[in-house]
């Protein structure tokens, strides 16, 4: 990630996280990256459950690139920064990176699209797309 600013939600590895060899189950760093693109997505203002309500609007996970660098272990404490790299019509894509002390230990780029209520791309509308391109570096 480069020097602009990004959000960051901090997580430790409880022992439910961990599988026999005492590491971070690959699958769960899917789970903390969901997190964190959940608290970001509220750090920006934007109501996800209210914006299904009043337009039917959802977003999906269309794409996961996952690198796994090194492993993070049981009691480690973790921080997930989360930026935006590009904004589409109906697609965002976010780089998400899982730092251990700063040293990085796995990096995704994960595109997200957005969905109407018939489930086919629906444009971002108007009001986050203004929330999401302050965000752009």
């Amino acid at each position: 990630m480069d020097g602009t600013a990004a959000h960051q939600w901090n997580l430790r590895v409880y022992y439910e996280d961990t599988d026999l060899a005492g590491i971070v189950y690959y699958a769960n760093y899917l789970k903390f990256i969901e997190r964190a693109r959940t608290e970001w997505v509220e750090a920006l203002g934007v109501d996800q459950v209210a914006l299904k309500a009043r337009q039917g609007i959802v977003f999906a996970v269309r794409r996961v690139e996952a690198d796994y660098l090194r492993p993070a272990k049981f009691a480690d404490e973790l921080v997930v920064e989360t930026r935006l790299q590009s904004l589409g019509g109906a697609r965002i894509v976010l780089e998400q990176v899982v730092l251990r002390g700063g040293e990085r230990l796995f990096v995704s780029v994960v595109t997200l699209v957005c969905l109407g209520e018939d489930g086919h791309a629906a444009r971002i509308p108007a009001e986050v797309r203004a929330r999401l391109a302050g965000r752009l570096h």
